[in-house]
C-alpha cells in the first residue's frame, strides 16, 4: 500500500493541530498546568486527550504544517487554547490577589510559600484560598467542563487560518477586570474589619503613648485577622462557584465563532 504526499499530510494534521490546541490548554489550565506536574505527565494528558478528541473533530484544512498558512493555522491553535485555560485560570489568580490584599492588612505578607501552580512565593493566606478553591474546582467537576468545553470548540471554531475573533479577546480582557473586581469583593469584610482594629490601635498610641503598639497591636491583628477568615470562609467558598461559572462560560464565548 503507498501513500501519496497529499494523504501522509491529511494524516498528520489531522492529530497534529488537535494536539497543539490540546497542549496549550493542558499548559496553562489548572490543575493540569501545575508547575509541580511534571512535563511528561503533561504531555502524556495532553496525547491522551487527543487520541478521545482527534477522532470527533471536523476534517482538518488540506494545508501542508510547514507552509506559511500552516504556520498561521499553528498559531491560531495555540491563541485558542491559551485563550480557553487563561479564562479557567482567571479565577486561582484572583484568589491569589485576595488572599495577599488580606496578608498585608494582617501584617502576613512577609510570610511566604512557594505556590505550585505558578512556581513563584505568596503569602501563606493566598496559599490557603489556592488550595480551597482547588477542592472546590474538583468538587464542580471544573476540569471535566473545561475538557468538554474543549472538545466542544472544534465543532464552534474548527481548525482553520482563522482563529479567536477580536471581540472574543476583548471579553477575555473585560472578564480579567470583572475578575480582579471579585477579588476585592472577596477580601474587602477582612480588609474592613482590620482597618477598624489598625484604627483603634492608632486612637490607642495617641491616647497612651507609654503603651508598646508593635507589641500588642501585631498579635492582635493576626488573631482578628484569623477571626475574619474563618467568619467569612463559608461566604467565600459560595462565591466561588459564580466565578468558576462565569470562566466555564467565558471560555465557551471564547471559542463561540469566527471573526
Amino acid at each position: 500500500m503507498t501513500l501519496t504526499t497529499l494523504q501522509v499530510t491529511e494524516l498528520v494534521t489531522a492529530w497534529l493541530w488537535p494536539f497543539i490546541r490540546i497542549s496549550a490548554v493542558v499548559a496553562v489550565a489548572p490543575i493540569f498546568g501545575n508547575r509541580s506536574v511534571p512535563v511528561r505527565v503533561r504531555v502524556g494528558i495532553a496525547v491522551v486527550l487527543t487520541l478521545v478528541i482527534a477522532p470527533l473533530t471536523p476534517p482538518m484544512p488540506a494545508v501542508d504544517p510547514i507552509s506559511i498558512t500552516g504556520m498561521i493555522i499553528t498559531g491560531q491553535q495555540v491563541l485558542v487554547g491559551l485563550s480557553l485555560g487563561f479564562a479557567v485560570r482567571l479565577v486561582f489568580v484572583v484568589l491569589e490577589v485576595a488572599g495577599q490584599q488580606i496578608a498585608q492588612v494582617m501584617g502576613l505578607g512577609f510570610a511566604a510559600m512557594v505556590d505550585p501552580q505558578n512556581g513563584v512565593s505568596v503569602p501563606v493566606v493566598s496559599q490557603l484560598y489556592l488550595i480551597l478553591a482547588t477542592l472546590v474546582f474538583l468538587a464542580l467537576d471544573g476540569h471535566l467542563l473545561l475538557i468538554q468545553v474543549l472538545a466542544e470548540s472544534f465543532l464552534t471554531l474548527p481548525v482553520s487560518v482563522h482563529g479567536v475573533a477580536r471581540s472574543g479577546l476583548w471579553d477575555l480582557v473585560n472578564h480579567a477586570g470583572w475578575m480582579f473586581s471579585g477579588a476585592v469583593l472577596m477580601a474587602l469584610p477582612a480588609m474592613a474589619a482590620l482597618l477598624i482594629v489598625n484604627l483603634g490601635f492608632g486612637v490607642m498610641s495617641r491616647s497612651a503613648p507609654q503603651l508598646n503598639i508593635f507589641a500588642v497591636g501585631f498579635p492582635a491583628t493576626l488573631i482578628f485577622g484569623f477571626v475574619m477568615m474563618l467568619l467569612t470562609l463559608s461566604g467565600s467558598l459560595a462565591l466561588l462557584e459564580p466565578l468558576f461559572e462565569r470562566s466555564i462560560s467565558m471560555a465557551r464565548t471564547v471559542v463561540s465563532g469566527f471573526p
